[in-house]
C-alpha cells in the first residue's frame, strides 16, 4: 500500500497539524507496513535529528525520514502578516506541489490535508493521473475561517475557495472531517453523506501521561505553590486569547492563580502588550516546549483553558483537547455549543463550558475549580479516561483502516 500526503506542514514543523501527520506517516510505515510519501513545504526549522538522505532540487528537494520518503516543495516566504506575501506563499507552494507529485511512483492512495486550502486541487490532479484513490482529511474549511479571522478581505478570493472546496469535496472517494459539526459543515458544501466520515485527532496517550503537578517545569519557571492556569499551544488568532487576558484581569485579587501562556504565534506580541497595558502580575507567557517535555509542562498545569472565536465551530476543531484529555488535567472551554469540544465535555464530563468572548464568566469557571479540588480531581480522571477514545493508535488505524477500504477491488 503506498499512500501519498498533500501538506505543507510536516516535520520538524511545530504546528498541530504538521505534528500530527508526521505521527500519522511514521505509525502507517511502522505498525502498517505501509509506503509512505508527503509532498510537503520547506521547512523553516532545523531538523533534530536530521534526514537520512537528502537530495537538492530546484523545485523539490528528497529526503527520508522514519521511513517517509519526503519530496519538499520549494515557495517563497514572504512574511505572512501581509496578504499578497501569504497569497504568493501559497501559490508558488502549489505550484511546486504540482510538479512533485509527477515525481512520485504511482500511489494506491492519495490524502490532502488543508494546508493551504487548495493543497487539495494539486492531490485530485496527481490522483487522477495515477488512477488512484482521493480522500480530502479537512483540518479547517475555508473561506469561512478566512472571513471570520479577517485574514483575508476579497470576495472573489472568498468566491474561488468555496468553489474549490465544493468540486473537491464531489470528487473525493472520501472526505474526512475532524468531528460531526465539522462533517455537517461539509455536507452543506455538497459532499456525499455516504462518503463523508469523521476521524478526530489524537494524543499519545503513552507519551503524555498524568503526573504530580509540583514537578521540574514548575521549578524551572517559578510557578511552585501557585494554582497555574494554562493555555498550552498555538497564539493564534482564532482562539480569542484577548477574553483570557480579561479573565486575568479579573482574578488579579487572587494572587494564587497563574496564567501562563506556552507556545507562540501571531497574536503573542498583541496578548503581551495588552497584559503589559492592564499591569497584570499574575500572567506569565512561556516558549514553545519540545516534544519530549510536553508530559512535563502538561502535568505542571492544575486547569486548562481552551477557546475558540465565535462563528468559527466546526471550520476548526481545537486540536490541544486531546493532550488535555490525555494528561488528566481539567479545563475550562470557552466555545460555542456547536462546537465539538462541547460536545465531549458533555458526554465525559470532564471539564466545563463558559460563554465565548465573556471574562466574567471564564473568570467565574477558573474560580469554581480553584475553590472546589475534588471536583477539579474528579474532571481530571474523568479526562483521563475519555482521552482512551482519542488516543494516537486509534485514530491511526481509522486512517489505515479507510486506506484499504478506497482500494478494494481499484
Amino acid at each position: 500500500m503506498h499512500v501519498l500526503f498533500f501538506n505543507r506542514s510536516l516535520y520538524p514543523d511545530t504546528s498541530a497539524t504538521g505534528q500530527l501527520l508526521t505521527e500519522l506517516c511514521e505509525d502507517l510505515v511502522r505498525h502498517h507496513g505501509f509506503q509512505v510519501t508527503v509532498v510537503a513545504g520547506v521547512s523553516l526549522l532545523p531538523s533534530a535529528a536530521g534526514p537520512s538522505a537528502v537530495r537538492r532540487g530546484w523545485l523539490v528537494d528528497r529526503e527520508t525520514y522514519a521511513g517517509i520518503t519526503i519530496l519538499r516543495a520549494h515557495g517563497t516566504r514572504f512574511p505572512k502578516q501581509r496578504f499578497l506575501g501569504r497569497v504568493c506563499n501559497y501559490v508558488t507552494y502549489f505550484l511546486a506541489a504540482c510538479v512533485a507529485g509527477w515525481r512520485v511512483p504511482r500511489p494506491d492512495v492519495v490524502i490532502a490535508l488543508t494546508d493551504p486550502p487548495i493543497i487539495g486541487l494539486a492531490a485530485w490532479m496527481t490522483a487522477r493521473r495515477c488512477h488512484a484513490s482521493f480522500v480530502m482529511s479537512y483540518r479547517d474549511i475555508f473561506p469561512e475561517v478566512g472571513r471570520l479571522l479577517n485574514e483575508v478581505r476579497s470576495e472573489p478570493v472568498f468566491w474561488m475557495l468555496e468553489q474549490v472546496n465544493r468540486f473537491l469535496v464531489r470528487r473525493a472517494d472520501r472526505v474526512i472531517a475532524l468531528g460531526a459539526t465539522m462533517r455537517q459543515r461539509l455536507l452543506e458544501k455538497a459532499a456525499d453523506p455516504a462518503k463523508t466520515l469523521v476521524i478526530p485527532d489524537w494524543a499519545d496517550c503513552a507519551a503524555i501521561v498524568p503526573g504530580p503537578p509540583e514537578n521540574a517545569f514548575r521549578t524551572a519557571h517559578g510557578l511552585t505553590g501557585r494554582f497555574v492556569v494554562m493555555h498550552s499551544g498555538n497564539l493564534g488568532y482564532s482562539q480569542n486569547l484577548e477574553t483570557v487576558i480579561e479573565a486575568a484581569q479579573r482574578l488579579q485579587a487572587t494572587p494564587a492563580i497563574q496564567f501562563v501562556f506556552v507556545g507562540d504565534g501571531a497574536t503573542r506580541p498583541v496578548l503581551e502588550a495588552q497584559a503589559r497595558a492592564l499591569g497584570l502580575t499574575n500572567v506569565r507567557f512561556l516558549p514553545f516546549q519540545p516534544k519530549a517535555g510536553l508530559a512535563e509542562s502538561f502535568a505542571g498545569a492544575d486547569l486548562f483553558l481552551i477557546s475558540l472565536k465565535p462563528g468559527l465551530a466546526g471550520y476548526i476543531v481545537p486540536s490541544k483537547l486531546y493532550g488535555i484529555l490525555a494528561a488528566g488535567r481539567p479545563y475550562v472551554a470557552a466555545v460555542e455549543e456547536a462546537c465539538e469540544v462541547t460536545a465531549i465535555t458533555r458526554q465525559f464530563q470532564c471539564g466545563l463550558l463558559a460563554e465565548p468572548g465573556n471574562p466574567d464568566d471564564l473568570a467565574r469557571q477558573i474560580l469554581t475549580l480553584f475553590h472546589d479540588p475534588a471536583r477539579a480531581r474528579e474532571l481530571g480522571a474523568n479526562a483521563r479516561r475519555a482521552a482512551v477514545a482519542f488516543d494516537r493508535p486509534v485514530g491511526v488505524q481509522a486512517y489505515a483502516a479507510l486506506c484499504r477500504e478506497v482500494t478494494r477491488g481499484r
